[in-house]
C-alpha cells in the first residue's frame, strides 16, 4: 500500500485556497506564487497521494479524494490558528493570530439569532467568522466539500467527519394581506387560486412555499414568484401585498391576532426541523460555538 503519510502542508494548503477561489490565478495572487507553482504543488501532490485530487476545469471541481484533502488542510489550518491564538497574549495589528471559522447557515436563523451566538463566543475567544448564507436544504453540502467547519442544516443524517445536534423546529405560516388574500381566494384556497396568485420566495432554493402548495392540493402547481433574497425586505413584499409567503410563526402571531395578515389555511403551520453540523476536531472553540448556537437556538424554535 502507497505510504501517505507526512503529506506537504504547504501543497495542502494549495490546494484548499485553489478549490475555494476557483482557479490557479486566483490561488497563485493569494498565495504570493506564479500559477505554474500552484499547479506544480497540486501536482507533487497527486504524485504522493496517487490520485488526482482537481478536475482541471473552470472553476477547479475537487475529486472525492480532492474533498478529503481540502477539509484536512481546512481543519488542519484551524487547529493551529487556534492554538496560537490561545498563546499570543496581545493580538498583532494584522489579526492573524485570530482563529477564522466559515460557517453556513440559512437566513431564518442568521437574520433572528445566531448573531447572539456568534457574539457571545467571540466575547471568550479571538475569532472572527466567516458566515456564508445558505438554504438549509443545501448548507450540509458546504460542509462536504470542506468549504465550512460547521452549518445550520435540514439533514440529520451526518456529514461523513461530523457531529450531530438537533436545534429544533421552525414553525412557519402561509400569510397574506387581507386585501390580497380578499383578491385571491375569495373562493377558497384550492388550486385554481394557488396556481393563479402570487408568491413571494427568497431566492430559487426556496422550497417552502411551493412545498406548502403541494401539501394542501396535492399537486405540483406554478404560480407567478417574486424573488427577494433578503430576510427583511422578504417580510416587507408579503405585507406590502406582493403575494403571500411563509413567516416565522413567531414573527407573525400578534398580526394574525389582530387581524391585519390572514392565514391560508388556518392551523396549517408546517415545521422545519433544524440540525447544527460541526466537524469532528476536538477543537474546545468549535465546542464553545457548539454550546452557544444550541442555547441560542432554544429560545427561537420548538423542541
Amino acid at each position: 500500500m502507497k505510504d501517505i503519510t507526512q503529506l506537504d502542508p504547504v501543497a495542502l494548503r494549495t490546494l484548499a485556497v485553489a478549490v475555494r477561489l476557483g482557479t490557479f490565478e486566483a490561488a497563485a495572487r493569494e498565495l504570493h506564487v506564479t500559477p505554474s507553482a500552484v499547479s506544480q504543488r497540486i501536482k507533487a501532490l497527486e504524485t504522493r497521494i496517487g490520485r488526482v485530487l482537481l478536475h482541471r476545469v473552470k472553476p477547479l471541481e475537487p475529486t472525492e479524494a480532492g474533498l478529503v484533502l481540502v477539509r484536512l488542510a481546512t481543519q488542519t489550518e484551524l487547529l493551529e490558528r487556534e492554538a496560537v491564538a490561545e498563546l499570543v497574549e496581545e493580538p498583532d495589528v494584522g489579526g492573524t493570530t485570530y482563529a477564522s471559522l466559515p460557517i453556513a447557515v440559512n437566513a431564518d436563523a442568521l437574520y433572528g439569532w445566531f448573531v447572539d451566538a456568534l457574539a457571545e463566543v467571540q466575547s471568550r475567544h479571538r475569532v472572527v467568522f466567516e458566515v456564508v448564507r445558505e438554504d438549509h436544504t443545501r448548507t450540509a453540502e458546504r460542509l462536504r466539500r470542506g468549504e465550512v467547519v460547521a452549518a445550520i442544516t435540514g439533514e440529520p443524517k451526518p456529514v461523513p467527519g461530523c457531529r450531530v445536534v438537533r436545534l429544533g423546529r421552525l414553525r412557519y405560516a402561509a400569510v397574506a394581506t387581507r386585501d390580497f388574500h380578499g383578491t385571491h381566494f375569495a373562493d377558497g384556497v384550492g388550486s385554481g387560486a394557488l396556481g393563479e396568485a402570487p408568491i413571494v420566495a427568497f431566492d430559487r432554493s426556496d422550497s417552502l412555499q411551493h412545498d406548502f402548495i403541494r401539501r394542501v392540493t396535492r399537486r405540483h402547481l406554478a404560480p407567478p414568484v417574486t424573488y427577494v433574497p433578503s430576510v427583511r425586505e422578504f417580510d416587507r413584499a408579503i405585507r406590502v401585498g406582493m403575494g403571500w409567503g411563509l413567516l416565522p410563526e413567531s414573527d407573525v402571531v400578534d398580526e394574525l391576532d389582530r387581524g391585519e395578515l390572514v392565514e391560508l389555511v388556518s392551523g396549517r403551520r408546517p415545521e422545519v426541523p433544524l440540525f447544527w453540523q460541526h466537524w469532528r476536531l476536538g477543537s474546545a472553540l468549535v465546542d464553545d460555538l457548539t454550546d452557544a448556537v444550541v442555547g441560542a437556538a432554544r429560545g427561537w424554535m420548538s423542541g
